[in-house]
């Protein structure tokens, strides 16, 4: 279940979700689908570098590629900033959440994954904030006083909502994961099954990292994924672009 109250429900009852649950869920789907105008479909993440490099060719690389950005890159680390701006925000600790905010951006390798991950934390925010503002919302947002990137932003909206952590890190894993693969797909490309063979492949991979980000401290932070970094930097010359990042 996505949320508890002590209010009696007559859906908990029965073995269904209360109706505050059953609001959390919708909301999650709603802010990680990817439909939600964020504008991740423009950026690859220095995918369309290794693609012309020679480094993804099909499935089978990609799966590996992702796999490591997700588990010792750039897919850990915004997790543990999504967990600890989900904690400082249901905390209403502002001083720790701005801390962390300004570490967050500090922290991106390169120009465009900082315009990449600035730019869809600002819109997830700006959004959400529309169709979902909340008291909470306003003050948390606030106490960030600067750029608030991706993964940060899903994590304090979560928060002033109510939603709790573990199913916020699946879902924002889940959404980060499912670009890079659409974006590997136009790039190589892929079928649509062997999209989806690769999203499968990689569920034990999102269940084990969550895990770690959600137990880890900010000194856990950092990465391997050298070869995805350089990918990212090369993209800003890269002399023909289908992305932004």
């Amino acid at each position: 279940m996505l949320m508890t109250t002590n209010e009696p429900d007559p859906a908990a009852a029965s073995g269904g979700m209360t109706e505050r649950e059953a609001a959390a869920l919708y909301r999650l789907l709603t802010w990680l689908s990817p439909s939600f105008p964020v504008g991740a479909f423009a950026y690859s993440s220095g995918l369309e570098w290794a693609v012309e490099a020679g480094d993804i060719t099909d499935a089978a690389s990609l799966r590996g590629w992702l796999a490591a950005m997700l588990t010792e890159g750039s897919g850990f680390c915004d997790g543990v900033f999504l967990a600890h701006a989900h904690h400082a925000a249901s905390a209403a600790d502002h001083a720790r959440l701005k801390e962390i905010a300004e570490l967050a951006v500090a922290f991106v390798p390169s120009r465009e994954r900082q315009l990449e991950t600035t730019s869809q934390g600002r819109a997830f925010i700006d959004i959400a904030r529309a169709a979902w503002n909340s008291a909470d919302l306003d003050a948390v947002i606030a106490a960030c006083d600067g750029g608030v990137v991706y993964p940060v932003a899903v994590g304090l909206v979560s928060a002033a909502h109510g939603i709790p952590l573990e199913p916020a890190l699946h879902a924002f894993f889940h959404a980060v994961l499912s670009n890079w693969i659409s974006a590997g797909a136009r790039l190589i490309p892929l079928g649509q099954t062997d999209s989806q063979r690769v999203l499968a492949d990689l569920e034990p991979a999102v269940a084990a990292t969550a895990r770690r980000a959600a137990a880890a401290s900010l000194d856990d932070l950092g990465g391997a994924t050298f070869r995805a970094d350089l990918a990212s930097l090369r993209h800003e010359t890269q002399y023909t672009r289908l992305f932004r990042s």
